[in-house]
């Protein structure tokens, strides 16, 4: 019997690739007087339902999807969280 799991999955650039968008949020929260900044980086959030026969297949699934079509493997890191979704009787 397959289970439902919640998948939320984060996308980050490498920390070797330059990140215009995380520079000009940055730029923008200096000219706002919030000079404390640092470093900003922009990123993507995925939350992502689907039913597997088993934690471990479940996990194995997510990585070829994150691999194949989610994060771009080349300039992005990708990790994710894994809950087991109670399914709803009657649903």
């Amino acid at each position: 019997m397959n289970q439902q799991y919640q998948a939320n999955i984060y996308i980050t650039l490498r920390p070797s690739v330059l990140d215009p968008a995380g520079t000009a949020v940055q730029s923008g929260l200096k000219h706002m007087g919030y000079e404390q900044v640092e470093q900003v980086r922009i990123g993507k959030y995925i939350e992502l339902r689907f039913s597997s026969t088993d934690e471990t297949t479940a996990r194995q699934q997510l990585d070829k999807m994150c691999e194949q079509l989610l994060a771009n493997t080349v300039i992005e890191n990708y990790r994710f969280d894994l809950v087991e979704v109670a399914v709803e009787i009657g649903a």
